[in-house]
């Protein structure tokens, strides 16, 4: 049974790979060519192995034959299916994609270049423009981690995510940009929960919600906006209402290098610090372990928690992938083009 289950898992990994190299070269490939991609991905079929599985997803109706010499073409259904497999992505513990994605972070502050992580959204393509009105004042109010944004249509990729057909995919910057610039310059930051932080005055006052992540398969921002647990555009509005946020915590000696690093990533569009709290001492209401300094990041998911407040249908992937800084624009300019 494990041995069936095993070959399984092995052939529908393989065959979505294929897909994807399909999917990406926009053409017809062969099975020598395919072959090779795979290979240069690490896996190592040969050709003969590449053409059996072409055959099944030839007869799934995932794949269809140009011509004998041409080779094969990605079908809708296996755009279908390859939007369906991005769910893989959602397993694991939070945590262990929080320290992935802060590995992965490239972003240099001062040169505006590199690759930063990203939280992306999917919108059906009749409902965008509307949702685009209702998280304006959300990156006009600051509670985003940056105003740069990046979309894309059904069918294409945002950072290898596959955006799937009838909906636009909406990338926002995530708060994990913050873990990865402070760990290229050595400075530990320990990521303890998610939570939903009540906002009063315009001023954070508390958690009243919260999720470690070291508990969590799924970003807590993530299940307090499918609970309804958000009130955003009250604390927009009013300034009194709950908000996504996260807790981390940070060696007191690295505080002066932190200060620093956090107003180079405001030059560059990124303000992703709601509060810095003092020495062992703690922050909206959170105790901090000893000789630590705790900081509360916006959540990067507050813009699409407004759209669901709205009863707008929006489906959440919170710390995504990475994307290049240089294909996020600012989101006025988005609205602009895509209203």
């Amino acid at each position: 049974m494990v041995s069936m289950l095993s070959n399984q898992e092995d052939i529908e990994r393989k065959t979505l790979l294929i897909l994807r190299i399909l999917h990406e070269a926009g053409g017809p490939l062969g099975s020598r060519l395919i072959a090779r991609r795979m290979q240069e991905k690490g896996l190592m079929p040969s050709e003969r192995a590449v053409r059996y599985h072409l055959k099944l997803m030839d007869e799934r109706g995932v794949t269809r034959l140009v011509g004998k010499k041409d080779g094969r073409l990605i079908t809708p259904l296996g755009i279908d299916e390859l939007g369906k497999a991005r769910v893989r992505d959602k397993v694991g513990l939070a945590i262990s994609r929080i320290e992935i994605l802060a590995f992965k972070t490239t972003f240099d502050p001062e040169m505006r270049k590199g690759l930063l992580p990203i939280n992306i959204s999917f919108i059906s393509e009749t409902s965008f423009p509307y949702a685009l009105k209702i998280m304006q004042p959300v990156f006009a109010s600051g509670f985003a981690v940056s105003n740069l944004v990046a979309a894309a249509h059904g069918g294409q990729y945002l950072g290898g995510v596959l955006v799937p057909v009838g909906k636009i995919g909406f990338a926002t910057v995530c708060s994990i940009v913050v873990n990865g610039v402070l760990l290229k310059h050595g400075i530990p930051m320990d990521s303890k929960f998610g939570g939903i932080l009540q906002m009063k005055n315009e001023q954070p006052l508390r958690f009243v919600e919260l999720i470690h992540y070291s508990g969590s398969s799924l970003d807590p921002s993530e299940i307090f906006i499918r609970g309804k647990m958000t009130s955003v555009f009250h604390a927009i509005e009013k300034g009194e209402g709950m908000i996504l946020a996260n807790f981390r915590e940070i060696p007191a000696p690295c505080c002066p290098l932190t200060l620093d690093l956090m107003a180079r990533l405001e030059k560059a569009g990124i303000n992703g610090v709601l509060a810095m709290g003092k020495v062992s001492e703690p922050v909206c209401q959170i105790p901090v372990e000893i000789n630590k300094v705790g900081i509360i990041l916006i959540g990067g998911l507050n813009p699409s928690a407004c759209v669901q407040e709205a009863a707008l249908e929006v489906e959440h992937m919170a710390m995504s992938t990475v994307l290049d800084y240089g294909m996020l624009e600012p989101f006025d300019a988005l609205m602009k083009r895509m209203s």
